[in-house]
């Protein structure tokens, strides 16, 4: 590592504004991993107008500590609640309720909060050591090798979503079309347009991500809302003992591991992380019978395993401008509104914005360690918030924030359509993480093909014929045919 990029990060990190602002983040991010019906993708989208007063590294930081915030709260509803506060501590549910039942709800919480803090620094070292040479090889990308690589990680977020692939693949030409609208920047013509004079900038990101993320996702938990009884035991002796941390150990340790090499892939994520890990220390337990009946090696290791992932999945971000997941297409979308594009460039352009957000990834982890053993029991209390009060506010912050981004009242109807649509997708089972992710590509995808295509005089073959290119694409069309066979070997 470059030593002296490290100083310009940490210089960044310590600001006293940048302190403040990694503190919010955090501090939100807890917040809203606590509050079930929310999540990192909704919070994201509600906070990203109020960034844009902010410099780049202050709005970056927030927002990153939204993200790796939430994976702590969500355990805290998991175990009292056995409601998720986000779907990455789905899996948490499963022993760390059972534990809350038997009156060990507090060891639970305790031993998940150590082992997201000791999983996150983890993760963050390895970001640390494994970006910075990743975005060197990166340098050596042409425009066919970044047509390519974009193919593929939308292939990869595509095909790893829960749900058919076919409907994946629908979300992702759905998001280029609607990236394709606005004013062609080669020929300078407006596409798409159909005549109105909003369009012809093509269809704003915040609207759409507020509307799919913010607004859908309180149409869709007010239909959900019902009674929720909280587990009423100590919460105050939170400090587990040393038979909990020989138990904790090695599933906090492998679930670090697991989850960051997960969290790299594009689709990997969070959600998978937890899964893998659970399944992972069920088949290394010794009693594997006791998974699902409150044994505290089915909290630690999937705690660990999401928080390591979030932070895998800044790696494939910063050095490569590639979002792993919905939350870092979200992130990308913050980069690229600040006039900054992450990738190969970014550790030598923007040093103190790469270096700042990694350094300040530290500190956001022994912030939240902080803030979670000693106001765990002010966090119950937020669990008691009335849906009636908390889902409008929400809606207020959504339209607000999409209006003052110009003043436009078209925009904010974006936004509301896009609520109503992202709703509809969330009923009918489709994912909107590959529609934002191919929506924030398209630019720079059809850039990537037209100087690919200029530079072989309109020759596609040059895709095939570099090397590093054709095996993105191959690695595509392998992933992309995964589902194909898996069907009709069924089908057989």
């Amino acid at each position: 590592m470059d030593l002296s990029a490290i100083s310009i990060g940490l210089q960044t990190a310590i600001q006293p504004m940048n302190l403040f602002f990694c503190f919010l983040g955090v501090l939100l991010g807890q917040i809203v991993g606590i509050l079930p019906g929310l999540g990192p993708p909704a919070a994201i989208a509600i906070c990203l107008p109020a960034s844009f007063t902010l410099s780049p590294e202050a709005a970056i930081i927030m927002l990153a500590g939204i993200y790796y915030g939430a994976m702590y709260g969500g355990t805290i509803t998991s175990v009292l609640l056995n409601v998720p506060g986000e779907a990455a501590s789905v899996v948490t549910c499963l022993d760390g309720y059972q534990m809350a039942r038997k009156g060990r709800a507090g060891p639970a919480l305790g031993i998940a909060a150590f082992g997201s803090f000791i999983a996150g620094t983890l993760s963050v070292v390895a970001l640390s050591f494994l970006a910075p040479p990743l975005a060197e090889v990166a340098l050596k990308f042409g425009p066919p090798e970044y047509f390519s690589l974009m193919i593929l990680g939308m292939m990869t977020l595509v095909i790893f979503i829960s749900g058919s692939v076919l409907k994946g693949l629908a979300m992702a030409l759905t998001g280029v079309i609607i990236g394709a609208i606005g004013m062609d920047v080669i020929s300078g013509r407006a596409r798409f347009t159909f005549g109105i004079p909003e369009l012809q900038d093509g269809i704003g990101l915040i609207p759409v991500i507020m509307g799919l993320f913010g607004i859908a996702e309180v149409l869709l938990s007010a239909e959900e809302m019902a009674d929720r009884k909280i587990i009423h035991t100590k919460v105050n002796e939170i400090l587990p003992t040393l038979q909990d941390w020989k138990d904790s150990l090695w599933p906090i340790i492998r679930g670090s591991v697991l989850g960051f090499g997960l969290g790299i892939l594009p689709g990997g994520g969070v959600v998978l992380a937890s899964f893998a890990s659970y399944a992972a220390e069920k088949k290394f337990s010794k009693h594997p019978e006791k998974f699902g009946t409150g044994i505290i090696e089915g909290v630690a290791g999937p705690e660990s395993a999401n928080n390591s992932a979030a932070g895998g999945g800044f790696v494939p971000l910063l050095a490569l401008g590639i979002p792993a997941n919905a939350v870092m297409a979200l992130l990308l979308g913050a980069f690229l509104i600040h006039g900054i594009q992450p990738g190969p460039m970014l550790f030598a352009s923007h040093p103190q914005v790469a270096w700042g957000v990694i350094i300040s990834m530290y500190i956001g982890n022994a912030i939240l360690l902080l803030l979670n053993i000693p106001l765990i029991a002010l966090w119950v209390r937020c669990l008691k918030v009335k849906y009636q009060i908390l889902f409008p506010l929400i809606v207020l912050f959504c339209l607000i924030g999409v209006y003052s981004l110009n003043y436009s009242v078209v925009e904010v109807g974006f936004m509301i359509f896009f609520g109503v649509v992202g709703y509809a997708m969330k009923k009918l089972k489709f994912e909107p993480a590959p529609l934002i992710l191919a929506m924030l590509l398209t630019p720079m995808l059809e850039n990537a093909l037209r100087q690919s295509l200029i530079i072989s005089r309109g020759d596609p073959f040059i895709f095939l014929s570099r090397p590093i290119s054709m095996a993105f694409l191959l690695a595509a069309a392998a992933i992309l045919s995964v589902p194909v066979f898996s069907y009709r070997r069924k089908r057989c």
